[in-house]
């Protein structure tokens, strides 16, 4: 692992010296799975490469999750996430690639830089840079530059704030993620009687976790009329712990003054509004939020990056490229995943295409776009988005999507303008899982022969006989 100086040049200067910048082919935002991924397909790839980490530690959101469930296709062995982290961190730390850890990234310009030292050599390159990332740590100010910038930033999760449940404000209410890092990090208690909201994966995870820690879970109350994480959690994490799940429920109210001590829930209609004459009261000391999670796209809007209203992560091509020549994006700061294992390789397809783009070889890398290829990806009936949104390549490609609302039976259909490009078999969906689904060539060849410049990819459900 590189060693660099972080010294703050202005201080030793005394006033208004240039702010240090060092230069690399790539510079990964994020050292959580999506980050280290790409950074190590990077680097396999023969570029020079510098993570940077607002934390202290490079391993994200996984450090938390002591649950077991990950690497069962990476691997294929299950680990708990610190594990499945642990052995991205061994080989991070096995390579030359630089990490600024503890550090936080400022914004993304873009532009030709001037002349930048080489942090491994000193010597003086040219004006190849074409992103400057400027990041702020403990020793000061700095600038990275590289003509590759990958966005693996995360996700955050919807606070109270932003679902509106009336009620006081008091101590007590955490969001579902920051209770497990309390309990697996901190090793502190949150609370010990407690109402969780929505079924998302972390909710239903923490219901047992709370569980195994001595604090009584009441129930997990969600509004929808289906539970909204894998099948698997709600049967491990709920089911063999006797722990209630209540559809078409939701919080109307938090009562409490200077801690929680119980929650009013409803029953909602089929419009996800409160039913009056319903609710009752729940006592507890505790709320935990799982109510969804939103990618980290500041930098991303900053940097001029188009964002897609249903995913609200970048718009991208193939080859995961935004529409920001160079600026690549992967994992949950693209779209929220299901498994850490689909991050892992979504993000080493990022990393190998940043390599390709930062060093020249683009001819030679998969997803080059084509003259006279310019498709744009539209969901239709059920399906709730679909990535890549631009196709600019005539080769297989791999759709990502997910479904509105579960159904029994449902097809994916592959439509251009008024015609029928493929129909798959009749199949259940739900959304707590992406879906993939391959693009072939001939498909898109066909949609560029027909001269229209949309492909949609429409889930349909099917009237069982």
């Amino acid at each position: 692992m590189a060693t660099l100086n972080m010294r703050d040049e202005r201080a030793e200067a005394g006033d208004t010296e240039a702010v240090q910048t060092q230069a690399f082919d790539a510079v990964v935002i994020g050292g959580g799975p999506a980050g280290m991924a790409a950074a190590l397909a990077a680097h396999k790839a023969g570029a020079r490469v510098a993570i940077v980490e607002r934390e202290q530690h490079l391993g994200g959101i996984l450090r938390q999750c002591i649950h077991p469930g990950f690497g069962l296709s990476h691997f294929k062995q299950e680990l708990t996430g610190p594990e499945y982290a642990q052995r991205f961190i061994n080989k991070v730390r096995a390579t030359d690639i630089a990490l600024f850890l503890d550090s936080m990234v400022l914004g993304i310009d873009s532009g030709e830089g001037a002349c930048v030292s080489d942090p491994g050599t000193g010597k003086t390159a040219g004006a190849t840079a074409v992103h400057t990332v400027t990041l702020m740590s403990r020793a000061g100010m700095l600038q990275l530059t590289g003509r590759a910038v990958v966005l693996a930033m995360g996700c955050r999760e919807r606070t109270r704030s932003e679902i509106k449940i009336p009620g006081s404000r008091p101590a007590g209410v955490f969001t579902a993620g920051l209770a497990q890092r309390y309990i697996n990090i901190e090793n502190l208690k949150p609370g010990s009687r407690a109402v969780i909201l929505g079924s998302g994966d972390i909710g239903l995870i923490m219901a047992r976790r709370c569980t195994l820690e001595g604090i009584s879970v009441e129930g997990v109350y969600e509004l929808m009329p289906y539970a909204n994480g894998l099948r698997r959690n709600v049967k491990n994490c709920l089911d063999d712990f006797g722990i209630p799940l209540h559809l078409s429920t939701t919080v109307t109210r938090v009562i409490g003054h200077d801690r929680v001590e119980a929650v009013e829930v409803s029953q909602v209609d089929e419009h996800l509004a409160p039913i009056p004459g319903t609710g009752r009261i729940v006592p507890c000391d505790t709320l935990l939020l799982s109510v969804g999670l939103i990618p980290e796209n500041e930098l991303s809007v900053a940097a001029g990056v188009e964002l897609d209203p249903r995913t609200r992560g970048a718009v991208v091509d193939q080859n995961l490229q935004t529409g920001v020549p160079g600026i690549f994006a992967c994992g949950n700061v693209l779209h929220v995943h299901d498994l850490a294992d689909n991050v892992t390789t979504e993000s080493e397809r990022a990393g190998a295409a940043a390599a390709a783009w930062a060093l020249g070889a683009v001819d030679t890398a998969a997803g080059v776009a084509d003259a006279g290829c310019q498709l744009t990806v539209s969901p239709a009936g059920i399906a709730g988005y679909a990535l890549p949104g631009r196709i600019t390549t005539v080769g297989l490609t791999k759709l990502n999507f997910r479904v509105r609302r579960p159904v029994d039976a449902a097809r994916v259909r592959i439509l251009a303008g008024d015609e029928e490009l493929f129909a798959g078999k009749v199949r259940p969906f739900k959304p707590s899982v992406m879906e993939s689904f391959p693009l072939p060539a001939k498909v898109i060849q066909r949609t560029l022969d027909m001269g229209v410049s949309e492909i949609v990819l429409s889930v349909d459900p099917v009237e069982e006989a």
